[in-house]
């Protein structure tokens, strides 16, 4: 069984600053981290203390075609990707492409920081539709990690620690199943209808991967489905202590699994459902 590390969730939107400022009034400002190198995307970053970050991703010139996350980008989908790091992003690929998996890449990019430092990474895209919409995409660091990504200053008074999970709207559970059985060797699961989800997922125990699948045709998750397609629906943070970051967010109490877990207002987060986990 092989283990996976989130580097960061995406969260797309028709305009940066809308995403920046309605997360700085739900308690989390974002730091702005400059255009990437393909011209037409920027970002802005919440970073956290295990290295992990929820990346905010727009397009400089509003309703530019963009390379990445297009219709997310335009239709302010929200949630839309998830990156996983790794040690050696030559060696990963090979071992990816000898499973049958597609593979493009490695591809160099990077950006500008407001600061004039250049950021410098590589990626890698598995399979054959959006990046990072099932498979996560793959990232190396060519400069050191900490110019890319810093704890954020406003995240410490909210005990908040890093992503937990990215949960994943699927068409059909038993083959994406089988899909990360054979990519990452992950046999052990939970399968659960879930309410407030409204869905059934899946939980590869001891992984940051939820599957979901809608349980009825008027579902938000169908929705989800119909929109984006196969894609990140919903992300997770950490917290060391939910007490603590239940009165520095606008969150609601709620559940996660049978267990407790904070939601914050979709209203306050552009729309997306984002939960707060121990």
């Amino acid at each position: 069984m092989l283990n996976l590390q989130i580097d960061h969730v995406t969260v797309a939107g028709s305009d940066l600053a809308l995403l920046q400022r309605a997360f700085a009034e739900a308690g989390l400002p974002t730091d702005y981290g400059g255009l990437h190198s393909n011209g037409v995307t920027h970002m802005a970053l919440l970073g956290f203390e295990d290295g992990s970050y929820l990346e905010l991703i727009s397009t400089v010139k509003a309703g530019a075609p963009s390379p990445w996350w297009p219709r997310q980008i335009v239709e302010d989908g929200g949630p839309c990707a998830w990156c996983a790091r790794v040690d050696d992003l030559a060696a990963e690929c090979a071992r990816l492409s000898g499973l049958g998996i597609p593979v493009q890449g490695p591809t160099s990019f990077h950006r500008e920081r407001p600061d004039g430092a250049r950021v410098e990474w590589d990626l890698a895209f598995l399979g054959t539709g959006e990046r990072g919409a099932v498979l996560p995409f793959l990232i190396q660091d060519r400069t050191p990690r900490e110019l890319r990504v810093r704890p954020s200053a406003g995240v410490a008074a909210t005990g908040l620690t890093g992503v937990a999970a990215v949960v994943i709207v699927v068409k059909d559970l038993v083959w994406t199943m089988e899909l990360f059985r054979q990519v990452y060797g992950w046999p052990a699961r939970e399968t659960r209808p879930d309410p407030a989800l409204e869905g059934t997922i899946v939980h590869f125990k001891g992984t940051p991967v939820i599957l979901a699948t809608p349980s009825h045709a008027a579902s938000w998750l169908t929705r989800r489905l119909t929109r984006f397609g196969e894609s990140p629906a919903a992300f997770l943070l950490r917290s060391r202590d939910l007490a603590a970051s239940a009165k520095r967010l606008p969150a609601r109490e709620g559940t996660w699994l049978n267990r407790r877990a904070l939601w914050l207002d979709p209203d306050r987060v552009c729309g997306m459902r984002l939960g707060i986990i121990t």
